[in-house]
């Protein structure tokens, strides 16, 4: 575990699309020692336009993490959003983001993935660093069972993430990926590591997908935490935090997680949660994360203060091996 700078802790967070945008969100709030490691799967809109015709990485969801770590002042914001607006027009241009012609722009100059992702982080001001999960792009391949029993196949992100059948495994393509090396460092320096919130199948388990990233998360002195979604999506329907907690250990059985993160209002059962939480190595936290609109959403602030619960309570026993009683479920 790497030491603590000025009190401020290293963190790495993994996932991917609004998921990640939310983790992002918080812990900037957190700690300026901040690294995102991004899914790189990505085919639809216009992240999948540029990949099929330049064949380069997605930049869609390197984009997003990207704006979510810009500096809080005009110069920042208003860089934000230049990044995030996309064209409307009835030529080749509509949809396109112009962060994703940035990025794309970038890599064709300077002919290296993480130099182009500095340069926008430089320019957006960024409190941490965004880095691809893989060093190519990658396809995100399930095995579904449908409603006859049988079993069939759905390939692509867009698709498994739209799969009306339930998924029962992921894997990636190509099998044996090549990870990003700054991404594994980032892991094994890190103090806290940070999986979820997000798409369950498509954004938060590939990276337990690719080798070399999956050994450092296995391997790092760093803690583990794991924020599950506050409601079910698309990929994910009729499974509740249980099923999302046992999916992870299904796809990385032997990766333990010192913490998960759950907003009572999303979990009917916090007793059998808890048993699978232990069973995973962890302690679970109950705290009102979701946004007080109603909305399925984490609120930043609010994740952030279980954040900064789930370290403080840790503090007394990094590298002791030891397990204090975890802070009270509360809805505050």
């Amino acid at each position: 575990m790497s030491p603590v700078r000025d009190g401020q802790p290293a963190f790495v967070a993994l996932g991917g699309g609004h998921g990640l945008s939310a983790t992002l969100s918080a812990l900037r709030r957190v700690t300026d020692r901040l690294t995102a490691v991004v899914t790189v799967a990505d085919d639809g809109g216009s992240s999948g336009r540029l990949r099929e015709e330049l064949g380069v990485l997605p930049p869609g969801d390197l984009r997003m993490a990207l704006s979510a770590l810009c500096d809080d002042s005009d110069w920042g914001r208003t860089w934000r959003d230049v990044l995030q607006h996309r064209f409307t027009s009835s030529g080749d241009l509509d949809r396109h983001a112009v962060g994703n012609l940035l990025i794309v722009a970038l890599w064709e100059l300077l002919g290296d993935t993480v130099d182009g992702l500095d340069w926008v982080g430089r320019l957006l001001g960024a409190r941490g660093r965004v880095l691809p999960m893989a060093a190519v792009p990658l396809e995100i391949e399930a095995d579904v069972e449908r409603p006859d029993g049988s079993v069939g196949v759905v390939r692509g992100q867009s698709h498994v993430a739209s799969a009306r059948d339930r998924i029962t495994h992921v894997r990636l393509l190509p099998e044996e990926p090549p990870a990003l090396p700054e991404a594994v460092a980032a892991v094994d320096e890190a103090d806290w590591v940070v999986l979820g919130p997000g798409s369950w199948y498509t954004s938060v388990i590939p990276h337990l997908l690719v080798p070399d990233l999956a050994a450092a998360l296995h391997r790092t002195s760093a803690r583990r935490i794991l924020v599950l979604n506050l409601s079910p999506d698309a990929e994910t329907a009729g499974m509740g935090p249980c099923e999302h907690l046992d999916a992870l250990r299904q796809h990385a059985p032997d990766l333990r997680v010192d913490a998960v993160i759950a907003d009572p209002g999303s979990v009917d059962d916090v007793d059998e949660l808890e048993e699978r939480t232990r069973a995973a190595g962890g302690r679970l936290l109950m705290r009102q994360v979701r946004r007080g609109d109603g909305t399925p959403r984490h609120d930043p602030l609010r994740l952030a203060a279980a954040i900064s619960d789930v370290v403080e309570g840790f503090l007394g026993d990094v590298g002791a091996g030891s397990r204090r009683t975890p802070p009270p479920a509360t809805g505050a």
